[in-house]
């Protein structure tokens, strides 16, 4: 595994602590991402994103999704199961989990549906209107104010 110094980002900018914990957070559990339940991660639309992760098993009132400080956390616990079932081969994992994803800011949930063992969660990224692009209007300067404005420069020279 490699091990970068992140000291440099944080001596040299302001506000970008959260990309270099980001960056902190993804470089160090490379490798022990747990890989149950499988899931994906697609972009449905240009800022609608869909997580779809296998629950096969699970009933949606055994699932629970909760969003707090930019993470969603998916748990999932099953009810206790009767001991008078006798398994020959038991291939379908039913054991409880937590599986975290962090959002970034703006993305909020808009939805979430089970349906055929799948958990699928809708995202949306929802840019607020002051960070949004705008064109500022040019004035044209009338000559009565540049006249004004060269004035003022005499005056001040």
């Amino acid at each position: 595994m490699r091990s970068f110094d992140l000291a440099p980002l944080y001596r040299s900018s302001v506000g970008f602590d959260q990309l270099a914990s980001l960056m902190d957070r993804v470089l160090s559990n490379e490798a022990g991402q747990p890989s149950y339940p499988p899931y994906n991660i697609e972009k449905t639309a240009e800022d609608a994103y869909r997580i779809s992760i296998a629950v096969a098993g699970f009933g949606a009132e055994e699932l629970a999704i909760e969003v707090k400080q930019n993470a969603l956390v998916v748990t999932a616990r099953k009810a206790e199961e009767p001991e008078e079932r006798a398994y020959l081969h038991r291939g379908i994992a039913t054991r409880a989990f937590e599986r975290r994803f962090h959002l970034a800011d703006h993305v909020r949930v808009t939805g979430a549906s089970h349906l055929d063992g799948m958990l699928h969660i809708d995202l949306e990224r929802e840019i607020p209107e002051a960070l949004k692009p705008r064109r500022i209007e040019i004035a044209s300067a009338t000559p009565k104010s540049v006249e004004q404005d060269v004035m003022d420069a005499k005056a001040v020279n």
